[in-house]
């Protein structure tokens, strides 16, 4: 590898503070990060997060992946009042088992994101909502029944990709269960491989057939696999997703900054840790000097031989492949247009209403 410190800043996707590119972000995309993505702490309305998205992409004079976490209901970064199409929590549409309407839905997320330049959705959940205790899940999810989440979340993935939006179905191998949330605690489920072959992994085979270009790991320690390790840490979790669902895109981490993994993993074992384990893109989402030292501390193991070097190349051309979703700078003058139409206002209109909270974690 002729720039080792390239290859494996390729491996990261960063998130930032501002609503233009703050020279932190400018200089980890300068040293080779494939992705940045966006939160409500970045969002004024749709005019600037066009000119913001075009301001990175033309900085990065590459393709340059922009992600978002835009499922609808209380997780959306973009909302009505920045000039987007609001939606209802993704188990009123589950509700209506309407396989066309979610193909539908897809589409509008889709078309509206690749009108100011963002290329993938952090979306579909396909989580299956088994715990009505579940903090986090709940009604992100589709259904509680796992073969209507792969139905639908196939057909949510499907429409945003016919839209030029890679889809990302999230949380491998299932966070549906837990009673903790990830972002604050390090959950655990006792699930052995039967359990997991009924309930958890049904939907995630599903939208591997379904072409899903990529898939998230959840931070949930999974006992009867690794009962030292969440699953973005653990070669036998992930090896479920490649031997057993079959999914052979990119696999990307849930934010490592979180504290499931923060503050049980210190982070020269965490960064290092998901790539030997089998991830391919790592989401380092707040802190500049935590993205610089991950990237710092993966391209240390790989020089001691701790990850072996085919797998940066592996990971490189999965995210290669993810890649090629990355868009050209939006013009945000056209961002408008393709926004809150007559068509995506009236697909909005045959979700039933349920109530639309807000997501705690959007900043």
């Amino acid at each position: 590898m002729p720039d080792l410190d390239r290859d494996v800043a390729g491996l990261f996707c960063v998130g930032f503070h501002g609503t233009t590119p703050s020279p932190e972000v400018l200089e980890l995309v300068r040293r080779g990060v494939h992705g940045v993505v966006l939160f409500g702490r970045n969002v004024v309305d749709a005019e600037q997060v066009a000119a913001l998205v075009a301001e990175l992409k033309r900085a990065a004079g590459r393709p340059l992946l922009v992600s978002i976490d835009q499922e609808g209901g209380r997780v959306a970064r973009l909302r009505e009042p920045q000039g987007f199409t609001e939606l209802p929590p993704m188990r009123a549409l589950g509700d209506t088992g309407d396989e066309a309407l979610a193909q539908e839905v897809g589409a509008l997320l889709g078309r509206e994101l690749r009108a100011v330049g963002i290329d993938q959705d952090y979306a579909p959940v396909v989580d299956v909502d088994t715990n009505p205790a579940n903090p986090v899940i709940g009604d992100r999810s589709l259904s509680r029944d796992p073969d209507a989440v792969g139905r639908l979340g196939a057909a949510l993935a499907r429409g945003l990709q016919s839209a030029g939006v890679a889809a990302c179905a999230k949380h491998f191998p299932g966070h549906g269960d837990t009673s903790q949330d990830s972002h604050h605690d390090l959950p655990r489920l006792p699930h052995a491989l039967e359990r997991l072959e009924r309930i958890e992994l049904p939907p995630f085979r599903a939208l591997a057939r379904a072409g899903v270009a990529s898939v998230m790991t959840a931070h949930v320690v999974f006992d009867p696999f690794d009962a030292e390790r969440p699953a973005t840490l653990s070669p036998a979790v992930m090896r479920l997703l490649r031997e057993r669902v079959g999914f052979d895109g990119c696999a990307i981490s849930d934010d490592l900054e979180m504290k499931a993994v923060a503050e049980h993993f210190p982070l020269e074992e965490a960064a290092p840790g998901a790539v030997a384990a089998g991830v391919d893109a790592l989401l380092v989402c707040h802190t500049a000097a935590l993205q610089h030292r991950a990237i710092d501390l993966v391209r240390a193991a790989v020089e001691s031989g701790r990850i072996p070097r085919p797998r940066i190349a592996e990971a490189r051309a999965r995210i290669e492949r993810l890649l090629r979703f990355a868009g050209p700078p939006p013009d945000p003058r056209a961002a408008r247009a393709g926004l809150r139409t007559p068509a995506h206002l009236s697909v909005a209109r045959r979700i039933p209403p349920q109530a639309t909270g807000r997501d705690p974690t959007l900043a």
